[in-house]
């Protein structure tokens, strides 16, 4: 199962990633802001989480309908001066709902940098199977026994980042390959690599690591 989260970056992705993103999902979710994404694409939401601070007014129109029964998707709205993000809250609703499915998240990435790095955190944090799909890059979070394979991509840049203590990584078909090799946490050794292979491949042995393939 796989589960689309739509995010409320200010540089929001196009509509037409954010409709390829939902391509063999079988729910759509929309964290506050995100939903005008989600609408632009001409989705279905199923649910909406958010205290609808940031979701434009046209938006929180159709969140309120939907509170009254007149639109059909699920609001969970929370208080504006709660401990926590929308993300990590929307996050725990989806493991609720959709336990074990992997979360294609979109619409993340851009504006705020203090932002960006917070959502990794969380994604790194919640345990489940995470895809990045972006105007500018592919990607996810991979665990230990993670694989994220690359086809026809030559010439295209390739990151990664450790998220734990140390990571285990391995990377093939790139100009700079990496057996087994042990990274500590937030190395820089993973930054700009090229791939050269019509199939390369990464693979997290152990720890967790962020990576992103750049189109």
């Amino acid at each position: 199962m796989r589960v689309l989260l739509v995010g409320g970056s200010p540089e929001r992705a196009s509509a037409e990633t954010v409709a390829r993103a939902a391509n063999g999902c079988t729910a759509v979710v929309a964290i506050d802001r995100g939903l005008d994404s989600v609408l632009s694409a001409g989705l279905r939401c199923d649910l909406f989480c958010g205290d609808v601070d940031s979701v434009s007014p046209e938006g929180a129109l159709v969140v309120e309908r939907a509170e009254r029964g007149e639109e059909d998707f699920d609001v969970v709205r929370y208080n504006p001066h709660k401990d926590d993000t929308d993300l990590g809250l929307a996050l725990s609703e989806v493991g609720r709902r959709w336990a074990g499915a992997t979360v294609v998240a979109t619409c993340f990435s851009g504006g705020n940098p203090d932002h960006a790095l917070a959502v990794i955190g969380r994604f790194a944090a919640w345990g489940g199977k995470v895809v990045f799909a972006e105007d500018a890059f592919s990607g996810g979070v991979l665990r230990a026994g993670g694989v994220f394979p690359i086809h026809d991509a030559q010439g295209c840049r390739f990151s990664f980042v450790p998220l734990s203590p140390e990571a285990e990584v391995s990377e093939t078909g790139m100009r700079w390959e990496l057996d087994h090799r042990t990274v500590p946490l937030l190395d820089d050794l993973g930054i700009s690599n090229v791939i050269e292979m019509p199939d390369a491949r990464i693979t997290c042995h152990k720890g967790t690591i962020a990576c992103w393939l750049f189109s």
